[in-house]
């Protein structure tokens, strides 16, 4: 079953968001809940100067999100005077990243989605940091479900997982009122967010509901809806052989679904090319009342797209009453560029766990962390998947509680459901292609009236195989 964390820190990730210990040489991390003291190591044993470039939020975030990400770099500094840190600005997409990391124009420290860990691993495109976050006061906490992502076949750690989310809907409260529906009340079956969506497009005149379908989203929301009904994109033997089931029965009906919306209701508006950054910015200039996304989507929307508050809503993605449906999750890994120094590494788990993992082990960094958020009007509590254990997140939430400035009223749809879904990873092999070879399946369902979906699926599944086969 899903178990959420609230997490306090927003940077550049792989994911909608988004959302999410000192190296091996360096003994100055804290143990949880105690203070982290300023690292002051004797002359004979400070480390040499050394600087790293890291992601530091998505391109075109509000100047107080830079001051806020600015406020932790210069607080991290003073705790350790040898590095100096330089934030480079950063998204994941999948049209760009491949490009990137052959270039070398990657920070140092770089997030990829958890389904790129294992690609990468296998391809030694990412640093072996196993040593160095083994040693870590609370690496045996992090939450071994999400830990997996980023190890390899023998359990090697390559990359930390910094934030995870289970799939949500999204929905415009504001929209939802002037089409006379309850925003406390949002839909809970798919019969219900077709009728909502129909009221909003004839009320609203916008999109009911919005689907993405390009840059690798119209797969990813499409294996979205399919997991809900109870369908699978891929299976798995028991001799590890993965086979595409990408033209199973619950994405045919998935995408009857969508073209029911399309062609009989009318209601998702004009624009059927949406990806992550013209969807979020659609919804937030109120033109979309409902579309599929990550729970962690809030900072974005605020950071990026001048969201109002007082429009977000979110609630859990309905669920068919087959005993296969299941939420679809994912989520965030940091790693470390193979373009590094054994120095630059060491600096860079110190990275990693003072920005991404600190303010969630450690109450000082916790507290400093929603105090910089705080300060720059940043969001504090946005739901995700917890990064540890139970006990672990129970604790932050006592520490970081006054500090929570996020509508959780308007939330409770969501937290009040999540817990009760069952969750299930997004598809492990070909991850990506297999979301690149669908987009273009979901554009023809919402262009062509008159497209064949059985066809369409089945030249996708062939597609998918040869990739699968190929390791692509």
């Amino acid at each position: 079953m899903v178990a959420l964390a609230i997490v306090t820190v927003s940077a550049c990730s792989s994911s909608s968001t988004p959302s999410p210990i000192a190296s091996a040489p360096v003994a100055s991390a804290p143990v949880a809940g105690t203070p982290a003291p300023a690292a002051t190591p004797t002359p004979a044993t400070t480390p040499k100067p050394v600087t790293i470039t890291v992601c530091s939020l998505l391109p075109g975030s509000t100047q107080s999100a830079f001051d806020a990400f600015n406020l932790r770099v210069d607080e991290f500094e003073a705790q350790y005077p040898w590095i100096t840190v330089q934030g480079q600005e950063y998204q994941w997409l999948a049209t760009t990243f491949t490009a990137q990391l052959a270039a070398g124009t990657l920070p140092d420290v770089f997030t990829i989605p958890f389904t790129d860990g294992k690609g990468l691993i296998a391809q030694q495109q990412i640093v072996n940091i196993d040593s160095r976050v083994r040693a870590l006061p609370d690496a045996d906490q992090l939450n071994p479900n999400l830990l997996v992502n980023g190890q390899d076949s023998s359990g090697k750690i390559f990359a930390v997982p910094t934030a995870a989310y289970g799939m949500s809907l999204t929905y415009n409260r504001t929209l939802f009122t002037q089409a006379g529906l309850d925003p406390d009340k949002p839909p809970t079956t798919w019969d219900d967010v077709r009728a909502d969506a129909q009221a909003i497009a004839q009320k609203d005149k916008v999109a009911g509901f919005a689907q993405m379908a390009t840059q690798n989203t119209g797969g990813w929301q499409l294996s979205t809806l399919t997991y809900a009904l109870g369908g699978r994109m891929e299976s798995v033997g028991s001799d590890g052989k993965v086979t595409a089931t990408v033209n199973n029965q619950y994405t045919i009906a998935a995408l009857q679904w969508l073209q029911q919306l399309r062609w009989t209701d009318a209601s998702m508006g004009s624009t059927f090319d949406y990806n992550w950054s013209s969807i979020n910015q659609a919804f937030a200039a109120g033109q979309i009342g409902m579309f599929l996304g990550g729970s962690d989507l809030y900072t974005t929307l605020i950071q990026n797209d001048n969201l109002n508050p007082a429009d977000y809503g979110i609630t859990t993605v309905p669920l068919a009453s087959v005993s296969t449906a299941a939420l679809m999750g994912g989520g965030t890994l940091a790693a470390v560029n193979v373009n590094t120094t054994e120095a630059q590494r060491d600096a860079a788990v110190d990275w990693i766990n003072y920005y991404y993992l600190g303010d969630m082990t450690n109450q000082n960094d916790a507290v400093a962390n929603a105090k910089a958020l705080q300060a720059n009007k940043q969001p504090i509590g946005v739901p995700a998947l917890p990064i540890f254990t139970k006990a672990i997140y129970d604790q932050d939430q006592t520490w970081i509680a006054s500090y929570i400035n996020v509508p959780t009223a308007q939330m409770a749809p969501f937290m009040n459901s999540i817990f009760t879904q069952p969750l299930d990873s997004e598809p492990v092999a070909s991850t990506q292609t297999l979301y690149s070879l669908l987009d273009p399946v979901v554009q023809a369902v919402l262009t062509n009236k008159n497209a064949n979906i059985t066809s369409l699926l089945n030249a996708a599944n062939t597609q998918v195989q040869a990739a699968i086969d190929k390791g692509e």
